[in-house]
């Protein structure tokens, strides 16, 4: 994250190799001979910042790998979820239990509908948890927002609520209130394994 709390763009050497058109290894290639500028994970994988991405772009001409770096930018981080409930002590409980069950996602955590809109907007999170009673939020209304605007990655949207609440259709998903968490990983972790696919095809 950077100073002011937003998310820094990171992408894998094959992320990279899948922009440019090439095999993994000329990617890596490139990093080891200097061209493009990376770092190193503790597990030995390299990392390239979008910045550094895109100058190696720029400095070599490759245009259309450079709309094709924007495209990505604009994705959302699948490795990232919104809990988005008013209810304090149920958010706050969810938060601990889905980083027992996801260790490598990042929890973010929403309130209020002026938050949940700021963050989706900001963070860009891959998933949603929205709960059907957070005040001053039609469901329908966000989830069409969400997936219509560019601007917030096009997320998964799951909506929470307790019998008779009025849930979407265009809901991704939909779970009791509180959630069933197995459920809720399992669902995030098969949905995140098709975006990478979809990615690398």
């Amino acid at each position: 994250m950077s100073r002011n709390g937003r998310r820094v763009k990171i992408f894998s050497a094959l992320e990279v190799a899948n922009i440019c058109g090439v095999v993994n290894q000329t990617a890596i290639n490139w990093i080891k001979n200097g061209y493009l500028k990376a770092f190193t994970t503790p597990g030995g994988q390299y990392r390239i910042y979008a910045k550094d991405l895109a100058a190696f772009l720029d400095k070599r001409g490759m245009g259309d790998s450079g709309e094709a770096l924007q495209v990505l930018m604009e994705q959302a981080n699948w490795d990232t979820l919104l809990i988005a409930s008013n209810d304090e002590a149920l958010n706050n409980r969810l938060k601990e239990q889905i980083n027992g069950l996801l260790p490598n996602y990042e929890i973010l955590q929403a309130f209020d509908g002026f938050d949940a809109g700021r963050q989706l907007a900001e963070e860009k999170p891959g998933f949603v948890l929205l709960d059907a009673a957070l005040p001053g939020v039609d469901p329908s209304k966000l989830i069409r927002t969400v997936k219509e605007e560019v601007v917030f990655g096009k997320p998964f949207v799951f909506v929470m609520g307790t019998p008779g609440a009025s849930i979407p259709d265009t809901a991704d998903a939909s779970f009791a209130k509180p959630p069933d968490l197995s459920k809720l990983a399992e669902t995030i972790v098969s949905l995140e394994k098709q975006q990478q696919s979809a990615a690398i095809a």
